[in-house]
């Protein structure tokens, strides 16, 4: 099966096994499995000259926090049922009960790596 690859994540993720989700996460995002069996592989770091990733289990119950944000990899072994909380996602939604003329724009500027660009262009 081909990975799935969101624009926005649901509140609830649902994979089938052999499925896999792709997405990128903000820093200090964290996955709640809700129930089924998954393998995660995190963002890609560097070591020296080599770059790598570490791959995890995730099962029933577990909580995974992202130190560094990045591309994740989530394979489903089993049906999953996973929560993701991300720090954009609740700023979007505070976002979303201000006044129209003090909303961003879009939801993608929410995110630290868009606050970071408007710092550097000055907009």
């Amino acid at each position: 099966m081909s990975p799935v690859t969101p624009d926005r994540l649901p509140d609830t993720v649902t994979l089938h096994p052999g499925q896999a989700l792709r997405t990128s996460l903000d820093p200090a995002s964290w996955l709640e499995m809700l129930e089924g069996c998954a393998q995660l592989v995190s963002p890609p770091s560097w070591f020296g000259d080599t770059v790598f990733t570490v791959k995890t289990v995730l099962n029933d119950g577990d909580v995974h926090r992202l130190e560094r944000g990045g591309w994740i990899e989530l394979s489903a072994l089993t049906p999953v049922r996973l929560r993701v909380h991300a720090p954009q996602q609740a700023a979007a939604a505070s976002a979303a009960s201000r006044p129209v003329e003090t909303r961003p724009e879009t939801w993608a500027e929410t995110r630290p790596v868009m606050r970071l660009v408007r710092l550097l262009t000055g907009t």
